[in-house]
């Protein structure tokens, strides 16, 4: 999520860093191949991620969201559409954590709230 920040907010240069940040953020390598997997999957399905949520937001704009909020829900629709072996359930309450880490005091339901459109979206 942290990643998908910084691209959001810098711009597609900042994946010649993405290494060494994640290199700094955790030292397991598993761990660090899968953050940078995730990251290169989101935002290389950037387009379909957000056509997803901007179908889903009601009463908000796309372009009104915090990067930081964009970014926790990027990375989920990512997951709950590209990575059918992690439970949705477990997308959704991660993403929600993440809110309430890196967020405000309404993100946590506002993100839940988009992920759930999301997933009915992508059961039909």
């Amino acid at each position: 999520m942290q990643a998908l920040y910084q691209l959001d907010v810098q711009g597609p240069d900042v994946f010649e860093l993405l290494g060494r940040f994640f290199t700094e953020a955790d030292t397991d390598e598993s761990v660090r191949k899968l953050a940078l997997d995730w990251t290169k999957g989101t935002w290389e399905n950037l387009k379909q991620c957000d056509e997803l949520i901007v179908a889903s937001i009601i009463k908000w704009q796309f372009t009104r969201l915090s990067p930081v909020d964009k970014g926790i829900l990027r990375l989920a629709v990512y997951q709950l559409k590209f990575c059918p072996d992690i439970p949705p359930k477990v997308v959704i309450n991660e993403a929600i954590e993440l809110a309430k880490k890196f967020s405000t005091d309404k993100s946590p339901a506002f993100v839940n709230g988009v992920l759930d459109a999301i997933l009915k979206k992508l059961k039909s």
